[in-house]
């Protein structure tokens, strides 16, 4: 199908290369494929390299922690009227993919963005509750609309009208418990810096009760049982990553009190 608006799509990599062909593949329906690549040690860039396709312009830039920073990088590299943010482990799924070129075709788009429903798939099982079970993010919007914020779990600022596509994004995270357990830690420590250089503060209560809310909202009262075990482990996972935020949050603190009173 012939679109009137070109679109360009935004994906940020690091060490990818069990990820990255099937990623590309499932966005192949864009006019630019723009690849904002973390200085990957692995073979990642070697894979798109072989690929010779055209579409793709590599740019190695440096993550420095900040993730909207390098979305926004991505933007300005991009050419398309509109942008597609896909990450590295999502796929736009055939359907997806057929309504977003659907869209593209309206000369006359009165809006300037669309929220894209994502459903997590977690070790073979596809999450259809709790946490992961009703998620819509922005990620396709027209160029110079808005920016990233927010160094870590980032959102795209986009001022105007949004609607929803009614199509799934697809999300592969975590090959297993170790990665996630990893990645729980690496993104809680950006985001309890973050809240602490906004100087946001944290307590006991906060840190034990939270979490365990967090916990019985998700896997009780939005069905996260329903999901068998698959729901359990992300539910308890997603959990304490809400406790790893705020006592990491609450130790930086205790830190900064220690320095100004005791001078180390």
């Amino acid at each position: 199908m012939q679109h009137a608006h070109m679109l360009g799509v935004v994906i940020l990599t690091k060490n990818e290369e069990n990820n990255i062909i099937d990623c590309l593949e499932s966005v192949s329906f864009a006019d630019e494929i723009i690849i904002v690549d973390d200085f990957s040690s692995d073979r990642t860039l070697d894979i798109i390299r072989d690929l010779k396709n055209k579409k793709i312009h590599v740019y190695k830039r440096k993550l420095d922690n900040d993730f909207s920073s390098q979305r926004n990088f991505g933007i300005s590299k991009a050419k398309g009227e509109w942008i597609l943010f896909v990450d590295a482990d999502e796929r736009v799924s055939e359907q997806l993919g057929g309504e977003i070129l659907s869209v593209l075709s309206n000369k006359n788009l009165d809006n300037v963005g669309f929220y894209i429903k994502r459903s997590d798939v977690i070790w073979g099982e596809k999450l259809k509750h709790g946490e992961s079970g009703n998620i819509q993010l922005l990620r396709l919007a027209k160029k110079g609309s808005g920016s990233w914020a927010g160094k870590v779990h980032e959102t795209w600022k986009i001022d105007g009208e949004k609607l929803s596509l009614n199509n799934e994004l697809v999300h592969f995270p975590h090959k297993n418990e170790r990665t996630f357990l990893k990645e729980i830690n690496y993104y809680t420590t950006l985001r309890a810096e973050e809240l602490y250089s906004h100087n946001i503060k944290t307590n006991a209560f906060s840190i034990i009760i939270y979490p365990v809310g967090k916990f019985i909202y998700n896997f009780i009262i939005n069905f996260g049982f329903l999901d068998k075990m698959p729901g359990f482990v992300f539910a308890v996972n997603m959990s304490f990553h809400s406790f790893l935020v705020r006592g990491k949050l609450w130790l930086l603190w205790k830190k900064r009190i220690k320095k100004l009173f005791l001078g180390y």
